[in-house]
Order: C-alpha cells, then sequence, then structure tokens
C-alpha cells in the first residue's frame, strides 16, 4: 500500500529545501569568483594606477651627466597651447609628451621637427635699436648683486651658524630646524607665467601695467629676493614663430610696472621666449638689461643660457639658474654662437651649471619649465629631472608651464615644487587654471629652506589674494596633489609628513 500523497510530499519538503540551499551557495561561489576576475583583470591591466609617481633611481655623481634624466626625443610639436582662447582639440593635447623611461643619449642637433619650419630666424643678426651695445646678464661675469630690496639688506646678519644637517638621507624633514632664532636667512618668493599679451595685455594698455600688482600689497618689497617666469618676448619688432597658435610680444613699459612691485629676476627658459625670434629674445635681455632686472635661462650663446645670476642677501650668496623641457622645435637651444634658451631635453649642460655654482654660492636655485599642461600631478620624468637637479647641488627647485598648480615633494632635505601655475596672465575656460599661489622659502646660508604659499586668484592680468575659505581649500587640494608627502597648515606652511 501507497502512503498518502500528502504524507510523501511532507518528507520530500526537507531535501528540497536541502537542495536550494546548497545551490544558492553554488551561485553565491560563482558570482564571488566572476567578480574576482574581473578585478583582477582590471587591476592587472591599468596597474592600481595612484597618485604616487613611479620611484626613481638616484642620480649619477656630478658633474657627470644623470643616465636617468638625460633624453633624446625633441620636442613633440609646435602647435602649443597657452590659455588664451584655447580650443578643446588643443587643450586635450599636452604640448611635450614625455617617455616614460628615460635613456641616456645626446640630444639631437638644431633641427625642425619634421614637417615644421625653423622658428625666429628673423633678423638674428640685427643688432640695432636697444639690443646694440647691451651686456647679457646671464654672462657669469657679470657682477654679483650684493644689495637687498631698495639696494639695503633687509635682515641684520647673524654670527649664528648651525651645522650642516645636510645628507644621503632621504627621510630627513625638509624645512627649517628648529632653534633657528636670530638665524641669518633670506627670505624669496617664486611666482608663475606672467605674460603681457593677448587680452591680458589689452587691459593692462587701459588700466596701467601696475594694475597687475594692485592688490599684492607690496608683499615683493618685503623679501629679499622675488623671481617670476617671463613667459612672453619684450619687444616692438621681431618675426612671429610661423608653427604655433599663441605666438606672445610684450611691450617694454610693462617691465617698469615688474621693477616697481618688487621683482628682482626673471626665468627666460621657456617655450615663449622666442616667440618673436632671435630678434625679439635680443630685444628681451637688452629691455631687461635697461632696467636693471637680471635673467636667467637664455642668452646670446649656450653660455650665457647656462649661467646662473648671483645676488648676495645678508650675507648669504644665492645663485640663481633657469632651464627648460619645453620647446617647440630644437632650433631654441642656445648654441655655443647662437642665442636661445637652456634646454634640459639633454640635461647634462644644465647638471654641470648647477654643480658650478654650488662651488660660488651657498644657496642654489634652480627654475624650470616643464611637464603636461593643465595636468594637476607632476610626472615621472619631472620627478626624476627634479631629483637630479637636487643631487647636482640644488637647494631648492622651483617648477612651471603646465598653467595649474601641482604638488610640492621633499628630496634630501630639499624642496621640489613642481608648477606655479599662471599668475599675469589670461583666464581660460578651465578653473584650475585661476587658481595659483606665491611660493616663499625662507633659507639659511646652509641651504635649508622652509617652504609657504601664499593662495592667490589668477583673475585677467591680476593676482588677488584669496579668502580663507577659498585658500584653504586650495591648499589643502595641492597637499592631496602632493603623494601624501606633505602636510600644509591653514598658513601655507609645508612640512615633510612624518612616515
Amino acid at each position: 500500500m501507497y502512503s498518502p500523497r500528502s504524507s510523501s510530499r511532507r518528507k520530500d519538503k526537507p531535501n528540497r529545501r536541502r537542495r536550494r540551499t546548497i545551490w544558492a551557495w553554488i551561485n553565491v561561489i560563482l558570482l564571488l569568483m566572476i567578480t574576482a576576475s574581473l578585478t583582477y583583470g582590471f587591476t592587472s591591466e591599468h596597474g592600481y594606477r595612484s597618485s604616487y609617481p613611479p620611484p626613481v633611481a638616484q642620480a649619477t655623481e656630478l658633474p657627470s651627466p644623470d643616465p636617468e634624466v638625460q633624453e633624446s626625443d625633441p620636442p613633440a610639436s609646435a602647435n602649443n597651447e597657452d590659455e588664451a582662447a584655447v580650443t578643446p582639440e588643443v587643450m586635450a593635447s599636452p604640448e611635450v609628451t614625455p617617455t616614460p623611461e628615460v635613456t641616456v643619449t645626446v640630444a639631437p642637433t638644431a633641427t625642425p621637427i619634421p614637417g615644421s619650419t625653423p622658428e625666429g630666424d628673423g633678423g638674428a643678426g640685427n643688432t640695432n635699436g636697444t639690443a646694440g651695445g647691451q651686456t647679457s646678464a646671464g654672462d657669469s661675469s657679470s657682477p654679483t648683486d650684493t644689495g637687498g630690496k631698495n639696494g639695503t639688506d633687509s635682515k641684520p646678519p647673524s654670527d649664528s651658524k648651525t651645522g650642516d644637517v645636510e645628507g644621503k638621507d632621504s627621510n630627513f624633514t625638509a624645512g627649517l630646524p628648529e632653534g633657528l632664532a636670530g638665524e641669518r636667512t633670506v627670505k624669496l618668493s617664486f611666482a608663475g607665467d606672467v605674460i603681457f599679451s593677448g587680452k591680458a595685455g589689452e587691459l593692462l594698455k587701459q588700466k596701467g601695467y601696475d594694475y597687475s600688482y594692485s592688490a599684492l600689497g607690496g608683499m615683493f618689497k618685503k623679501d629679499d629676493l622675488t623671481v617670476v617666469n617671463l613667459e612672453t618676448p619684450i619687444t616692438t619688432r621681431g618675426v612671429g614663430a610661423q608653427n604655433k597658435q599663441f605666438v606672445f610680444k610684450g611691450a617694454p613699459e610693462a617691465l617698469d610696472a615688474l621693477k616697481a612691485a618688487g621683482v628682482d629676476a626673471v626665468n627666460l627658459a621657456n617655450n615663449h621666449t622666442l616667440d618673436q625670434g632671435q630678434e625679439g629674445l635680443r630685444d628681451t635681455m637688452a629691455h631687461l638689461d635697461k632696467r636693471g632686472i637680471p635673467h636667467v635661462g637664455a642668452g646670446l650663446n649656450s653660455k650665457e643660457a647656462y649661467s646662473a645670476q648671483y645676488f648676495e642677501r645678508n650675507g648669504i650668496k644665492i645663485a640663481l639658474l633657469g632651464f627648460t623641457r619645453v620647446m617647440p622645435v630644437m632650433d631654441w637651444k642656445a648654441g655655443p654662437n647662437t642665442p636661445g634658451v637652456a634646454s634640459v631635453y639633454d640635461s647634462a649642460e644644465g647638471l654641470q651649471a648647477i654643480a658650478a655654482a654650488k662651488k660660488k654660492a651657498d644657496l642654489v636655485v634652480v627654475v624650470v619649465h616643464w611637464g603636461k599642461e593643465r595636468v594637476d600631478q607632476y610626472d615621472s620624468v619631472q620627478q626624476k629631472l627634479g631629483h637630479s637637479f637636487i643631487d647636482a647641488g640644488a637647494d631648492l627647485v622651483i617648477g612651471g608651464h603646465p598653467h595649474v598648480l601641482q604638488g610640492i615633494e621633499p628630496y634630501k632635505g630639499k624642496w621640489i615644487a613642481y608648477s606655479t601655475g599662471n599668475f599675469i596672465f589670461t583666464k581660460g575656460s578651465i578653473p584650475t587654471t585661476w587658481e595659483t599661489a606665491v611660493f616663499q622659502a625662507e633659507c639659511t646660508i646652509k641651504g635649508q629652506c622652509s617652504m609657504q604659499l601664499k593662495p592667490m586668484d589668477a583673475e585677467l592680468a591680476r593676482p588677488v589674494p584669496m579668502n580663507d575659505v577659498a585658500g584653504g581649500i586650495l591648499l589643502k587640494r595641492i597637499e592631496s596633489l602632493s603623494s601624501g608627502l606633505v602636510r600644509i597648515g591653514a598658513d601655507g606652511k609645508v612640512t615633510q609628513k612624518a612616515k
């Protein structure tokens, strides 16, 4: 006799529940396995892209060139960038795309990029006008500037000295050691790209060139040395470069306001210095010399271009050098007998110049044009080059060109500020290009420097100090771009993050 059907169903219910439970667990395990496989495949392909730049091998001893930094890759394009009326297509394509790995080879001779023509050959030999009879301030034979602001030292010297704490320990906290009351120091200020062209130039012609500094409260007159990157030729002549989207030219009278505001020196090693050819470069240097504004990074020949300018403040001798790793064509590089800029596509001459300056000065400062435009994070090429500068003898490295602020890195007790952004510039469509800062360093005779940032809004042709709230947000953003290596306080003071 068969059991009643209802009894049979009751006996089968536990089995069905067990089967459903087993299938549920099998499905869960399969889903977990699929998720793990997809995650593994994605991270294997993309490599957990983090904000930390790749590790960098230390540079070799100088004056031998650093094999990790020397490069042969010529400029990738003559159609560059800047913020004035940039189209999205142009903005998406950085001017120079460095290769991830750097090889040791000598840079090619001055040759235009295929499909382009050499820039800046108009009037190369013309020495008429203001260029005639001027001595380049980049010549190492030029006298040392021994005066502080307004010709006097702004701080009394002190006989107290600290021991040399610099060494090969990369864990040393960058900045001034405690207990330096009364120690002899100098205060240096660095600001970003400065132009007197395009919409910025038009506005300044209406309002006057001192408008650019009207919101700064005379801050550049209160330090010992102020340096900016002059991103435009200063000339009324010249032949505009033919293969560039943005070609600049600034009026000579703009330099009077620049000097009156307290700017002591300018860097000319950048991708616009020869926008008006060699004639424009000669005029630029002549107009700067006429007003007593020292310049670095360019010259009538390679010796001048790679030479340091020397300043003595409070008994501390400062060497200032300028280099660029951004040029539209290699013809812009200064040669033994040709005007141009100090290129570090091949870093040998630059590293040797740093080593030579270190023998003459207490403090060596390098201003460098590098990186990718409108990219917030510094890259491995910048990092390797910056490290090599310090290995060569630099005490402070200040970068520019990206038009946005980038992070700060402590290295062997020294600071590398990768990008100072715009300063006196046009105003484009990317909000991060509207943010800037004045980077201030206080340094001892031993080359130890503190770092402090003064946040600014980069308005059209005029930087304006940010309010506390906006400034605090910007400082935290720069801290986040510094790969977890620094802390930046509400007052802008930068310290190395404890490991």
